[in-house]
């Protein structure tokens, strides 16, 4: 019967019900007492049956429940029957309060405001008529019936109103929660995508460029000298299971290799170490402050931003010498790498990824990278990092996991005291 056409709720469900037990009630109670004291039984229960198929109509007809315009109908269709009962017996003045709550649901409230006086109007007359007298008390009851009912259809409207509004409320709440979750899903993917790609720039391709220039040295000492291909192609073994090892880190989400219980320091020296034996370039490594436990995020940080500076210097700055300086400073960490190299303009851009992830992973951490470095009078790159001074487990002493990311096979002396190799290229790469 509603023309807004509402969804029930079991407390509007509960409340239709009891509506309809009222009106089929209310016209039993004005049939069986016609059929015991009226003249006109017979027209009576004929006009209450009338009634009460003219009422259950509503509920059934689909149309009546779905169109404005229908239920104002069957309204008034309805009215009528109750009015020609009011005709035949008193006892129909009792529909008059079903008749104000349908009026104010289904009307516009100015409308169903008219209904319900004239309603109660035609109750108040009609009483009198069958009294034969008019006094005050026949007034009071259809009066105060209609103050109730409308009280009542007000407030469950506002509620219902208020009711709508929450809900509202929460399905925009459940929306914007899951837009949040799918856009937080989203910045964790391109993060991780970020992240595996510094990853795999500082480690993977900078190991597979080593690859192709030891291979390259091998193929250009063949077969002049078989000795010395033999050795560069031992050294892109060991460079092709370092990055094997890298590799299988990436699918275990673990820290890297080096780091695996050995310290920053120790995994810097081996890296230069290595990089003198592979490379024609002297390679140095130099701790600078009392040595302190770091957290892994920053050891990790700092390995790889050494990584790609030394690889920098190698390929690309066509540098005699490096070097790599760890500088413990109490509450701040820095990184130095000085190289001899070719230099370039730091304010120009260009197409590479390893600034700008080096940036990344030094920004991530709340420190400053600094790149000083001229045309022909080399680089120096600096990575300073802040310190949380809360206490930090002491690490575990170092040992061969080191060589892992740095060879498997420790050099004969200090990088220093080394002499340069032979440059199997002739040139930088």
């Amino acid at each position: 019967m509603n023309a807004e056409t509402r969804p029930l709720t079991p407390t509007t469900g509960i409340l239709a019900w009891c509506l309809h037990l009222l009106v089929f009630g209310l016209l039993v109670v004005a049939a069986g007492r016609a059929v015991a004291d009226s003249p006109h039984a017979g027209a009576t229960v004929a006009v209450a049956v009338a009634c009460a198929l003219a009422y259950a109509a509503g509920p059934l007809l689909v149309r009546v429940r779905r169109s404005r315009s229908a239920a104002v109908g069957w309204l008034a269709a309805f009215g009528g029957m109750c009015l020609l009962l009011l005709v035949f017996t008193a006892d129909a003045v009792w529909l008059a309060f079903p008749l104000y709550f349908l009026e104010l649901h289904l009307l516009p409230r100015r409308m169903g405001l008219a209904a319900v006086a004239v309603t109660a109007a035609a109750a108040v007359g009609g009483y009198a008529v069958h009294q034969g007298s008019f006094s005050a008390a026949m007034v009071i009851g259809p009066v105060l019936g209609a103050a109730v009912a409308v009280a009542v259809a007000w407030g469950y409207q506002a509620l219902y109103r208020e009711s709508e509004q929450r809900r509202r409320l929460i399905e925009e709440l459940t929306a914007t929660r899951a837009d949040l979750a799918a856009a937080q899903h989203t910045a964790g993917v391109l993060a991780e995508r970020e992240r595996l790609a510094r990853e795999i720039h500082d480690t993977l391709a900078q190991g597979l460029s080593s690859i192709q220039l030891l291979l390259r040295a091998a193929e250009r000492a063949l077969p002049d000298t078989p000795d010395n291909a033999a050795r560069y192609l031992g050294q892109a073994r060991q460079a092709a299971a370092d990055n094997l090892g890298e590799a299988r880190r990436f699918v275990r989400a673990l820290t890297p290799p080096a780091l695996d219980d050995a310290t920053l320091a120790a995994a810097l020296e081996r890296l230069c170490a290595t990089t003198g034996n592979q490379h024609k370039i002297i390679a140095r490594f130099h701790l600078v402050g009392d040595p302190a436990p770091l957290p892994t995020g920053h050891e990790v940080a700092l390995l790889r931003i050494a990584q790609s500076a030394v690889a920098n210097a190698v390929r690309h700055a066509d540098a005699t010498t490096v070097d790599v300086a760890l500088r413990h400073r109490g509450d701040h960490v820095a990184l130095d790498v000085t190289d001899d190299g070719r230099g370039f303009d730091p304010d120009l851009r260009t197409s590479g990824f390893g600034l700008a992830t080096m940036r990344s992973r030094v920004d991530a951490l709340g420190g400053t990278l600094t790149v000083r470095s001229t045309p022909g009078r080399g680089t120096v790159l600096t990575a300073d990092l802040p310190l949380d001074q809360s206490p930090i487990p002491p690490l575990a002493p170092p040992n061969r996991a080191i060589n892992d990311v740095a060879g498997r096979t420790r050099s004969p002396g200090p990088p220093e005291s080394r002499p340069a190799p032979h440059n199997p290229e002739g040139k930088r790469a």
